[in-house]
């Protein structure tokens, strides 16, 4: 009798990326392995020496140092958008504490959230944390170039870097006392475009694989997880896999993660070219924000189910 395999989320190398071009059978190569990775997993680790292992030390110190100020500072963190601000004190998920700050990769926007939370200012913070955005957002835009160029669909690519806005998201996660729940966050699936992570040594994070088995996430050296949303599964006309991922705290470490999160400013449309006579068209134009807007407001949010398909689905 044979053993069943437990299959394992894609790791993809794009170190040896920065030399290719366009035009190369390594570049083409590594874009069909982003798009198979996408729709079959809907997420990869990509290994990249973008953000050094110095600096994400630094990243982490700083998100313990952020995440010990006192509450009545952290809740200080506010955002008219859904999601964007301060999350936590929450009864079924107490192990949980996050903050956002939006457009991250600028130094204005990461300067204002500094200064709400040191108002003497910190300058070592915002450098830090805008860099680290700055950075990761060019691993973001590579993921998506490549993606397009497997689709064929380059020629939208620059328009949506124009669209772009990041939310660069951080989340402390205690251990469990005695009887708490386990549960660090609950299965959901982001309804970003694109996700990247990061995570402290402490691991907690599963993705639902589509037999709907939970798959451990081990992070490689220098790696992170990118990991594809809702808004993406739309614009790719159901091609995308939008996967179901969660948090579960074992043993006695605090998990601290950071997370860039792409959005998109205005209307997301499937292109014309991802929409024929085997692919019928499945989702409507959308408004991204408007989407998060919706699923904040929905009875269902807890539930397994696609969001996007009841917000814009044909």
């Amino acid at each position: 009798m044979g053993f069943l395999v437990q299959p394992k989320i894609p790791v993809i190398d794009m170190v040896d990326m920065k030399q290719s071009t366009s035009s190369s059978s390594s570049w083409s190569s590594a874009c069909s392995e982003v798009r198979h990775a996408l729709e079959e997993y809907g997420c990869f680790l990509v290994v990249c020496d973008t953000v050094t292992k110095e600096a994400r030390r630094e990243v982490f110190d700083a998100l313990e140092t952020l995440f010990d100020l006192p509450l009545e500072t952290k809740i200080k963190n506010t955002s008219d958008k859904a999601y964007h601000g301060y999350v936590g004190q929450i009864p079924f998920l107490p192990l949980l504490e996050s903050m956002g700050i939006e457009h991250a990769t600028s130094v204005n926007a990461v300067n204002n959230f500094t200064n709400v939370m040191w108002p003497s200012g910190n300058d070592n913070f915002c450098r830090m944390i805008q860099s680290y955005a700055k950075l990761v957002s060019e691993i973001e835009q590579s993921v998506r170039k490549m993606a397009f160029e497997s689709y064929g669909v380059h020629r939208y690519h620059e328009s949506y870097n124009e669209s772009v806005t990041y939310l660069l998201r951080v989340m402390k996660y205690k251990p469990p006392n005695g009887g708490e729940t386990k549960m660090g966050s609950i299965s959901h699936t982001d309804k970003t475009f694109i996700s990247i992570l990061n995570q402290n040594q402490v691991k907690g994070l599963e993705v639902k694989y589509k037999d709907n088995n939970w798959i451990h996430v081990e992070y490689p050296p220098s790696s992170f997880l990118v990991m594809a949303g809702d808004a993406f599964k739309a614009w790719s006309n159901d091609r995308v896999h939008s996967p179901y991922h969660r948090v579960v705290m074992e043993g006695h470490a605090y998990r601290y993660s950071i997370g860039l999160f792409t959005y998109h400013k205005g209307i997301i449309s499937v292109p014309e070219e991802l929409v024929d006579e085997e692919h019928s068209r499945k989702f409507k134009s959308f408004d991204h924000f408007g989407y998060l807007d919706f699923y904040d407001n929905d009875s269902l949010f807890e539930q397994e189910y696609c969001h996007i398909k009841s917000y814009c689905g044909v």
